[in-house]
């Protein structure tokens, strides 16, 4: 396995795009809220040539930072991962170079129809964490049912209009009051379950390609690990 030093280094000489996300990306941030960070590395190609390949993912150097190779990045955007996918439509960009670019440039090829099922999978999940809480604690953690019902909503408009939105603009208040525990459970969970009604009821006739464009990404994923190859 490569050291932690090994992927820092990674990180550190090959991101090609890195990011904010979290709170901050949504328009949620309070004075208390971290930085979350994200990114993409292309790790060099000649690193694959050898028994011990290079990370797929890499955690740090910096805390509350993350970063993925670039092609297992695709893989999960491909798959329509939520997190992958908001990654490349945050707002706040803190490095890119050319190769970071062309990633964003094809973040329509990775949208698909797929997204209304990796997203509300993703959501059962936490929903059944949360209603876990409120069976052992009395109350969910309303942190997460905050971020749960922003997903939900994004999920929803993404279907509707095929255009992936993170800020939740005048909804901010609203879900920061679900986040201060002033709404009750019983209220929030219906709001769920109507978010996720209205996702499902959008896919028919959303703009979303059935699939993604795969072909164009793989040409893309060839073109960067040529490029770095002879480079």
């Amino acid at each position: 396995m490569p050291t932690d030093r090994a992927g820092h280094d990674l990180v550190a000489e090959h991101t090609v795009y890195a990011c904010v996300m979290g709170s901050r990306a949504f328009g949620l941030a309070t004075a208390d809220s971290d930085t979350d960070r994200r990114g993409v590395y292309l790790a060099p190609t000649p690193l694959f040539w050898r028994f011990e390949k290079p990370p797929t993912h890499v955690e740090g150097p910096r805390e509350e930072e993350f970063s993925w190779e670039l092609e297992r990045f695709c893989e999960l955007a491909l798959r329509a991962n939520p997190t992958a996918l908001e990654c490349l439509h945050s707002p706040l960009v803190e490095r890119i170079d050319d190769t970071g670019r062309e990633l964003l440039a094809l973040r329509g090829a990775f949208l698909s129809r797929q997204a209304h099922r990796t997203f509300a999978g993703y959501a059962a999940g936490q929903l059944k964490q949360l209603q876990a809480d409120v069976r052992q604690r009395g109350a969910p953690r309303w942190k997460h049912a905050m971020h749960l019902l922003r997903l939900l909503a994004s999920s929803r408009d993404l279907l509707r209009t095929g255009v992936l939105t993170l800020d939740v603009g005048e909804a901010r208040e609203d879900l920061l009051s679900v986040k201060r525990g002033e709404i009750p459970w019983a209220v929030v969970e219906r709001r769920m379950a109507t978010l996720s009604d209205q996702a499902g009821a959008a896919v028919s006739g959303s703009p979303l390609p059935a699939e993604p464009d795969r072909d164009r990404v793989a040409d893309f994923l060839f073109r960067a690990r040529r490029a770095s190859a002879v480079g």
